[in-house]
């Protein structure tokens, strides 16, 4: 089937209305992996969601790429993606699993802070965050709820339940619901860094201008980004900016001196340089090497 796209947006949105069945159709849809792809065989090229996803492969191999980071499919592996990320694929075999999506405002009636399920450290919008393996103790309550959660769709209010459950087996797998006070309050202080980031990026560089805004001194902001991510504050401001590049360059038609402008640069030679040191290609090469490996 052709997959609609919003096309009053220049860069291709998938609704969730256009990949779900007439029985999932609305703010939540759970399917069974190998149907939804047969339904939905077109959805190949790269391409944003407006809802958030999640993905879990009990069987089958081939490749995911999410913001240009590619993955080998594995049996028991885990993607979550939050809107506005990009993905494709290419899936080899019996592809097996299941496919939850569900809308920004999906918790809004349930929770007095929907927002907080971007404190799980899947949905942080990284890349390195929203892709894991399953343990193998947590796999048969895993299959457990996503079987239960298929047969019981229509009930809302049990699937937000089970889908807050199910968030909190991950997040204590990956050991990251335990620590002290502080370390708890560190997290938090680098999950609301991430936020500003994120509203903030085209027109906020300096790491100073983000710390005054958590009322932190820049070197602790520094340290937390080190501590918990392994870069400086700064390069990861610098790296939202070229993810943002990475996109727009991938999936718009607009001349590169209008990304540029998009992204606040006034001098496109100097967005050139920034982005080439970044990745190592000008934004024509990357844009030349995207369109080659979607051919």
């Amino acid at each position: 089937m052709q997959v609609p796209l919003c096309m009053e947006l220049k860069i291709p949105v998938i609704e969730q209305c256009t990949v779900a069945n007439s029985i999932h159709r609305g703010d939540l849809m759970v399917e069974n992996l190998a149907a939804y792809l047969d339904r939905n065989k077109n959805l190949v090229f790269p391409h944003r969601h407006n809802f958030y996803h999640f993905l879990v492969f009990t069987a089958g191999s081939g490749t995911h790429s999410i913001d240009f980071e590619r993955f080998d499919v594995q049996p028991w592996q885990i993607y979550f993606m939050s809107p506005g990320q990009i993905h494709s694929w290419h899936f080899e075999g019996d592809i097996q699993g299941f496919v939850v999506n569900f809308d920004r405002d999906f918790f809004k009636t349930f929770l007095l802070r929907p927002e907080s399920i971007t404190n799980f450290s899947f949905f942080s919008g990284l890349v390195k965050d929203g892709v894991f393996m399953v343990g193998a103790e947590e796999r048969a309550a895993v299959l457990n709820i996503l079987t239960r959660l298929l047969d019981n769709v229509a009930d809302h209010n049990f699937a937000r339940v089970s889908l807050l459950y199910l968030f909190h087996v991950l997040e204590k797998q990956r050991g990251l619901n335990k620590g002290s006070n502080s370390h708890v309050y560190n997290h938090t202080l680098l999950r609301n860094f991430l936020d500003l980031i994120e509203s903030n990026y085209q027109t906020l560089r300096l790491p100073k201008e983000y710390a005054a805004m958590l009322y932190i001194t820049p070197n602790h902001l520094n340290a937390l980004s080190n501590e918990f991510l392994g870069i400086s504050a700064g390069e990861l401001i610098r790296n939202r900016i070229v993810l943002e590049a990475k996109r727009l360059l991938a999936i718009h038609d607009q001349a590169i001196a209008d990304i540029a402008y998009t992204l606040n640069f006034n001098d496109n030679s100097y967005f050139t340089k920034f982005f080439k040191k970044a990745t190592g290609l000008t934004p024509d090469e990357f844009r030349r090497s995207i369109a080659l490996t979607h051919k």
